[in-house]
């Protein structure tokens, strides 16, 4: 007969249920709360407000821009095939702002050149007129001998020293990149083709829903466009990777999640042989549902590897009604309600040991393995609350029919093992083996974490990325300077100090090219100084001889010096205004705290092991290496997660001890630690590196095994239907996590071959527990 708390239970789960739909409906109403930023999952830099603004100045790029080279077949215009591809991305209305041709104002870019030739001009340029104006007038004479050297956007009748030319050159961004006058276009030559660059960014974020699918639809359409006319398109950008990477997650979640839902319905019809005992379905929807809506309450929005994660998450969820329901192999007059009873002590000490291990990943403080934690720990409470609450009131009056064959085996296995451990002296020779095996394998094991491992990119993406990167010349990195003064003179001097050791890099190959303030504007005490000394060189028309020998009158040449002290210092503010800036407008941050900060990017880095030393060159100069941070992260990361794990088994002890004593306490820990051992070393034969997902995949493991163990020691109805819920349930664990051990994303797969060794090895060990009073001599298990 039903207790009035049984007849109360289902209702109250109902209830519960329904908020969390309500909660999840109203969570969903400005579209899925799902992102695709890989950033959400790595911890956020506990940087101050400069070093933030500066990081979002580089992440702006990879969130919007898309770069594309366009090359028309041959002997066609270069510039048409691009001018075409510029049309459509406008009327499509994806992006916001689509440049291909380039309107530059030659009247205003010589007005700026010559109101700024002191301020832009190069820092070695500077230096020699300071010091050996001589001998610079003698190259300059040699410029104006040439007509092709000595031509530049301003006439020499206006700037007779070349000044403005000298700005100019240091303006061109280098690489491969050019300015074609005749179409306006920048454009690169490479193996006889002729490429045209155009450039756009998106309308929407990246990482908004829908929009990079909408985006990578359109270029796949413009491509086959200009195929058809023989033209070829290379594309590269933030939104392709996020496409591509939301897809790849949505198919690995849907084919994950279908396999192992089909596999598993095989197991519960193979093994109990009645249709309702599809209803356990419903704790793994149950859980699902559940980790998702507190996700999004606790973070704002659930990842993508999370739900990829959770759809492994079926194959643990459904183990809690499968302990339930295979219990019906022990018991002949199996009910719901009674059979609960029996099993539910178990199923609360198991519950309990896997939120502890949750809870402590929880605390760690990186949000991938936070997010994931908090997902299963509110997965494993709904599919607990639904198992407890409501499936039994589902299966009233209803039995399962047990498989014979599976009772048979699981009798045969136990009494195998009764006969292996009668002889002790073998038993402890296979023990010695299994250890001496498993250390072997432990010590190949290595270490490695890289944020790569995160990403599984279409090989047609990575490889236009590259075929771009090797076209311009230009490959960006990730790695860039921040530099801090107390004003902007001194920041200047600064980056001007970087920028020395930065050409050393290139004249030995280790880098292309890298962008700073300091090339575009020089100090406003540095411009000052240098227009007064050219003005004091006019009383020496000594230095000028080589210029005054071409014929140039040397009045004219006494006046334009006699106006350099005249010009006014250009600041930064003013030197970032017009089209010529637009390569340093994103590198000036401002002013912040009475300190003005920019950046130093770098281009097609080859060896960043000199980027340390470069850092110390100045003052208030800091190397920010992101992926760099994130890896030395991940390590100390997994060393914090091994030690709170270590403490959830000590607490995990505390919580065994006060149950079921001291005699089982160590009985049950032997088999998570015994799997997780086993698992390491087959790792290390199979040579998987043990990475921050595997850690976490091994730590999941230990709750799975404490499961296990927890069943085979209470042995309720039996040994034998103890062994056979806790084989239902690593079947359909295994077919989760073992469809998980095949994806694309290496972290995934190898957090899924973790959890699928693990498992397998507590399976193998869990059998050999002995309950209290157990004599270790072999028996019929016929009970």
């Amino acid at each position: 007969m039903r207790s009035p708390i049984e007849r109360w239970l289902p209702r109250l789960f109902k209830l519960g249920f329904l908020l969390i739909l309500c909660l999840g409906a109203w969570q969903c109403r400005n579209g899925w709360p799902v992102s695709a930023n890989l950033m959400d999952l790595v911890p956020q830099a506990g940087a101050d407000a400069t070093r933030q603004l500066a990081e979002t100045r580089i992440q702006e790029p990879l969130s919007r821009q898309i770069i594309a080279l366009v090359a028309a077949r041959s002997g066609a215009d270069s510039a048409e095939p691009a001018r075409r591809l510029a049309q459509r991305w406008t009327d499509s209305e994806l992006f916001s702002t689509v440049q291909m041709e380039l309107a530059v104002d030659l009247t205003a870019l010589r007005a700026q050149l010559v109101a700024g030739r002191l301020a832009m001009l190069p820092a070695a340029d500077r230096r020699q007129l300071e010091t050996a104006p001589a001998t610079y007038a003698q190259r300059r004479a040699r410029e104006l001998s040439d007509p092709f050297s000595s031509s530049g956007l301003v006439p020499a009748d206006q700037d007779w020293l070349g000044l403005t030319r000298r700005a100019e050159q240091a303006l061109h961004p280098g690489g491969a990149v050019q300015y074609d006058l005749r179409t306006g276009t920048l454009q690169a030559e490479q193996a006889g083709k002729r490429w045209v660059l155009v450039r756009a960014e998106t309308q929407d974020n990246a990482f908004d829903s829908g929009a990079p699918q909408r985006v990578a639809a359109q270029l796949e359409q413009d491509r086959l466009v200009l195929g058809a006319d023989g033209a070829e398109l290379l594309v590269a950008g933030g939104p392709l990777y996020a496409a591509a990477g939301r897809a790849q997650a949505m198919a690995e979640s849907g084919w994950i999640g279908a396999g192992a839902t089909i596999g598993i319905i095989l197991v519960l019809l193979l093994a109990l042989r009645r249709a309702r005992a599809l209803l356990a379905f419903a704790p793994v929807a149950v859980g699902l549902l559940t980790g998702t809506v507190t996700c999004v309450a606790v973070f704002g929005s659930i990842h993508l590897l999370t739900l990829v994660i959770g759809a492994s998450l079926i194959g643990v969820a459904v183990d809690f009604p499968l302990h339930w329901l295979g219990k019906s192999y022990g018991m002949a007059d199996w009910r719901a309600w009674p059979a609960l009873r029996r099993v539910l002590p178990g199923l609360t000490i198991s519950l309990a040991a896997s939120l502890v291990g949750y809870i402590a990943l929880a605390f760690t403080p990186f949000p991938a393995l936070t997010q994931t934690a908090v997902f299963s720990a509110a997965g494993l409470l709904g599919a607990y609350a639904c198992t407890v609450c409501q499936l039994p009131a589902w299966m009233d009056g209803w039995s399962p029919r047990p498989w014979p064959p599976l009772m048979r085996f699981a009798q045969a296995a136990l009494r195998a093992r009764e006969h292996l451990a009668a002889s002790r002296g073998a038993l402890w020779l296979g023990a010695l083996a299994v250890a001496a095996v498993a250390i072997g394998g432990v010590s190949r094991l290595s270490i490695q974490d890289d944020l790569r491992q995160w990403l599984s990119l279409p090989a047609p993406l990575v490889q236009q990325a590259r075929q771009i990167g090797e076209i311009t010349g230009f490959v960006p990195t990730s790695q860039f300077f921040l530099v801090r003064a107390p004003d902007t003179d001194e920041l200047l001097r600064r980056q001007a100090r970087v920028s020395q050791a930065l050409d050393r890099l290139i004249e030995r190959g280790d880098l292309a090219a890298y962008s700073a303030l300091s090339q575009l504007v020089s100090p406003a005490a540095d411009q000052k100084a240098l227009g007064l000394s050219l003005a004091s060189s006019a009383a020496r028309p000594g230095i000028w001889k080589p210029l005054t020998d071409l014929g140039i009158p040397y009045e004219a040449l006494r006046q334009e010096l006699l106006s350099m002290a005249a010009l006014p210092a250009l600041t930064i503010d003013e030197a970032l205004q017009g089209q010529q800036a637009e390569r340093w407008r994103s590198l000036w941050l401002g002013v912040h705290d009475g300190q003005a900060a920019g950046m130093v990017t770098l281009l097609g880095l080859r060896n960043a092991s000199a980027l340390d030393a470069i850092a110390e060159a100045a003052p208030g100069v800091t190397l920010v290496d992101r992926s760099g941070e994130l890896n030395r992260m991940f390590a100390a990361t997994r060393i914090e997660a091994a030690e709170l794990k270590l403490l959830s088994y000590v607490v995990a002890a505390v919580l065994l001890l006060l149950t079921l004593g001291r005699a089982a306490t160590w009985r049950i820990l032997a088999v998570p630690l015994a799997a997780t051992a086993c698992s390491l070393a087959a790792l290390g034969y199979l040579g998987q590196p043990l990475t921050l997902f595997s850690l976490f995949g091994l730590l999941l493991v230990s709750a799975i095994g404490v499961d296990y163990a927890i069943f085979m020691y209470e042995r309720v109805a039996g040994a034998p239907a103890s062994l056979v819920g806790i084989l239902l349930s690593a079947a359909t664990t295994l077919l989760s996590f073992g469809l998980l051990g095949l994806s694309r994303t290496p972290a995934l797969a190898n957090f899924g071959l973790a959890v699928a060794l693990g498992v397998a090895f507590s399976l193998l060990w869990a059998p050999w527990i002995r309950a209290p009073g157990e004599t270790g001599q072999p028996s019929s298990f016929n009970n």
